[in-house]
């Protein structure tokens, strides 16, 4: 997975429908996540689209595998995985999330509907990262 700043280099000289090409490219380039992860209990509330995300403690840190129904929107949790992907625990759990994906600008960037589950997202890799830390 690319790091938040390779990605962030690429979109500063992107526009309008590029930068909504690079977010499906992000989306396509998610790990696959087994149909059987995608239950009640790894879906983010709130997302106009339907989100799973999956924590898993490996040596390397936090390792996510998230998918979603709508292609922008799987653009938009690889964006937020890329920012906390392989970290350890307790580093993700207190780290601020939303300050990391401001560069991208994504309120002004994207319908409304299309970043409402943006801070559902965020929450949800937090507590996750929470629980495993601690």
């Amino acid at each position: 997975m690319r790091t938040l700043e390779d990605i962030s280099e690429e979109y500063e000289f992107l526009e309008g429908d590029e930068r909504y090409r690079l977010l499906i490219e992000l989306g396509r380039s998610l790990e696959p996540m087994p149909d059987a992860l995608k239950t009640d209990a790894t879906l983010v509330r709130g997302c106009s689209a339907s989100v799973w995300v999956y924590p898993t403690q490996g040596a390397g840190g936090l390792h996510f595998l998230a998918d979603s129904n709508a292609a922008i929107t799987k653009g938009i949790v690889a964006l937020v995985l890329s920012a906390v992907q392989d970290r350890p625990a307790v580093e993700v759990a207190q780290m601020d999330i939303a300050a990391a994906l401001e560069p991208f600008d994504l309120r002004n960037q994207l319908s409304s509907n299309r970043t409402q589950g943006v801070p559902n997202m965020i929450a949800m890799v937090k507590e996750h990262a929470a629980r495993l830390a601690g």
